[in-house]
């Protein structure tokens, strides 16, 4: 209604989409479908559906969605989802890329935190007597101990915190690659290794100073780098190489 108002297009994939759906559910003869709350309107075109068809109800259940402020999800198009065969490193990380409004939400939806301390947290929020970082920490945390254990969350969190938050190199999790020793161009090394898509986008890169060589910043593109075994390249805050030099 809002896009119809604002005189804004509605394409036809648009209306053939939960058309598409409901005959899912009617082929594999669904009995609830569960869903978040902005799939509402899809899951009881199913419904109604398979009343036409089957003479069947078919139940609905919504879930509450991950939101920011705007009320944007958190999802695959913001590029922060979470996907349950993450490794705990990834599933941390990807918690600590979530927006501070979907820290409480987060704590409701995603863990087995009680709700009167999920309260409590929140009221904490508003009246600015937490640290958010220390509550996003919590929640990660929760989660990944929750899908995998204590133990795990517990070495997630020193990782998170050894490779963005002091800057150095991870332990767990980094790639190896396996290069010829000797000198090489900066950009030549950054795109054999993939680290940049291009020499333009590896030159940028470099002068933007979001590269480093063994912890030391590399500002010229045009600099001749001594490749050794066990180096290690950083582009950026998350991207890191350890390279495996041979003769």
């Amino acid at each position: 209604q809002r896009r119809l108002k604002a005189e804004k297009p509605i394409h036809l994939h648009e209306f053939l989409y939960p058309v598409a759906q409901a005959i899912d559910c009617i082929e594999m003869d669904v009995d609830l479908e569960i869903g978040g709350s902005d799939q509402t309107f899809n899951m009881l075109c199913g419904r109604t559906l398979m009343k036409a068809l089957k003479d069947k109800e078919k139940f609905v259940l919504t879930t509450k969605l991950l939101v920011d402020s705007k009320g944007e999800k958190v999802g695959k198009t913001a590029g922060n989802a979470l996907f349950l065969d993450a490794s705990p490193n990834d599933m941390y990380g990807g918690i600590m890329s979530f927006p501070d409004e979907a820290i409480i939400p987060g704590f409701e939806l995603l863990t087995m935190v009680p709700m009167t301390e999920i309260k409590d947290l929140g009221n904490q929020m508003k009246s600015g007597k937490t640290n958010h970082m220390g509550l996003k920490k919590k929640l990660a945390r929760e989660v990944v101990a929750l899908l995998y254990s204590e133990k795990e969350a517990k070495s997630a969190q020193e990782e998170f915190e050894r490779v963005f938050q002091k800057g150095k190199a991870p332990i767990y999790d980094i790639l190896i690659y396996d290069i010829k020793g000797g000198l090489k161009n900066i950009v030549d090394l950054l795109v054999e290794t993939k680290l940049a898509p291009s020499r333009s986008e590896a030159k940028r890169l470099v002068e933007q100073g979001a590269v480093e060589v063994d912890g030391k910043p590399i500002t010229n593109y045009q600099l001749p780098i001594t490749i050794k075994d066990g180096m290690i390249i950083k582009v950026g805050k998350r991207k890191f190489l350890k390279i495996s030099a041979n003769q």
